[in-house]
């Protein structure tokens, strides 16, 4: 299932030479997954309800294209790895501008955190679908635990 999300920039995301800052990307990143994660029913309530969150080992941003002041931009979001218990995950985002030129790619490597424990944990039954209809990118693997 393709996932993608528009969004309409604001002051705050912009530097004084006049394009987005460079941590603005990853802002709009972080909230596609969880928007995504909203999609799949399992919203930041059912995070608390489960006492999990997700949580990054890595996070590369690589820019190719300015976005200015105004522009509108869609995020995409691909499964670019998963281990086998649901336990690891790598998500892969294409920042556009607003004329629908890439303007950054986002490679993010997460896991699932027990909050109470503070130590990694397989996705309890009720998240284990998170990915199953999630578009996968063209460099998908298995993560190897």
């Amino acid at each position: 299932m393709s996932f993608k999300v528009t969004f309409h920039t604001k002051w705050a995301d912009f530097d004084p030479n006049r394009h987005m800052r460079h941590t603005a990307y990853n802002d709009y990143a972080a909230e596609v997954r969880v928007r995504y994660f909203r999609e799949q029913n399992f919203s930041i309530e059912e995070f608390t309800k489960h006492n999990i969150g997700p949580i990054l080992f890595t996070e590369e941003t690589s820019f190719r294209k300015e976005i200015h002041l105004g522009e509108n931009i869609t995020v995409d979001f691909k499964l670019s790895g998963l281990s086998e218990n649901n336990e690891r995950w790598k998500i892969t985002h294409h920042v556009f501008n607003e004329a629908g030129k890439l303007s950054a790619i986002i490679k993010v490597y997460g896991a699932w955190i027990d909050l109470t424990k503070r130590k990694l944990t397989v996705p309890p039954k009720e998240a284990q679908h998170l990915f199953d209809i999630a578009e996968r990118s063209d460099a998908f693997e298995e993560i190897e635990l």
